[in-house]
């Protein structure tokens, strides 16, 4: 029995001596005395402040301005040359607009037209009952095409049936008469599609313009106020980016709506030409019957 406990004294007496240092390690320091503590108190931080720190103003104000920017706060707040840029794209935008719906409705009619020709057209009856139809009301590029050709070979026939000779003639007089009335409606088509380009190309840069100068304002406020908080910049921030934003505004529509009429009347105008050559064949064959 002793010598049980003699080993449980060891391995007691050894476990206490493993975890020692580990103890030591991980117990906090005892307070300093003496010379030790005054050492300690002298070099010690300043006690920190009981009253509360109120950091709020500099947020509240800065939400409180950016709130209270809005689009007319902005252009009533903007420099003359801003407000120019601004009154100049609204302007554009609202002309761009006005363009692309008449064309819009324009060409949707014309084409609702141009099918109902060619349906009567195809139907059988004679080119000179159409000619008589729509000589007076030739209120579309086809008809206008159409009354142009017969109108040319009719003053072939005003001093009889004429010479097989003068056949080629006639069949170049008639093509040209309805190269010219397809250009002439075409640039009619056309009309005001460069407004449409103009502003496109350049209104970013016109809004850009704003951009620039309103920053310029920003800065020229940091420098007289010697501030640069968001309250002092944030204005003439608002401004620029809107300027750009108003530039972008007119020249996105004006250029995908160019592109798309410019697409539509090409093709119109390839259907114009496609309509031309059958009735320019039509013609000279009989042009051809009629001269044997």
């Amino acid at each position: 029995m002793k010598l049980f406990r003699l080993i449980a004294v060891a391995v007691a007496a050894f476990s206490l001596s493993l975890a020692a240092p580990a103890l030591a390690q991980t117990a906090p320091s005892a307070a300093p005395t003496g010379s030790a503590a005054e050492s300690h108190d002298l070099a010690a931080p300043d006690a920190a402040p009981t009253s509360s720190v109120d950091v709020s103003p500099l947020g509240v104000d800065a939400n409180a301005s950016i709130g209270s920017i809005s689009v007319v706060h902005m252009f009533m707040s903007a420099d003359w040359i801003v407000k120019s840029v601004m009154i100049l794209l609204l302007i554009a935008s609202l002309w761009s607009w006005t363009i692309i719906i008449n064309k819009w409705l324009a060409l949707g009619t014309l084409s609702r037209r141009a099918a109902k020709f060619e349906k009567t057209f195809w139907s059988g009856q004679s080119l000179d009952e159409l000619y008589t139809k729509f000589s007076g009301n030739a209120d579309h590029p086809m008809a206008a095409v159409f009354v142009s050709a017969l109108r040319e070979w009719r003053r072939a026939f005003e001093g009889g049936v004429p010479r097989e000779s003068l056949l080629p003639g006639i069949k170049d007089r008639i093509d040209k008469a309805m190269s010219v009335t397809i250009m002439r409606e075409a640039d009619g088509l056309e009309r005001s599609l460069g407004f449409l380009a103009t502003v496109g190309s350049t209104a970013p840069f016109i809004g850009l313009f704003g951009t620039v100068w309103g920053i310029m304002n920003s800065f020229s406020a940091i420098a007289a106020r010697h501030d640069t908080t968001l309250a002092v910049v944030a204005p003439g921030i608002a401004e620029a980016l809107f300027a750009t934003a108003m530039g972008l505004l007119a020249a996105i529509p004006a250029v995908i709506f160019y592109n798309r009429y410019v697409n539509e009347i090409g093709r119109y105008s390839t259907r114009l030409d496609a309509f031309a050559d059958e009735l320019s064949a039509i013609l000279s064959r009989q042009l051809d019957e009629k001269a044997r």
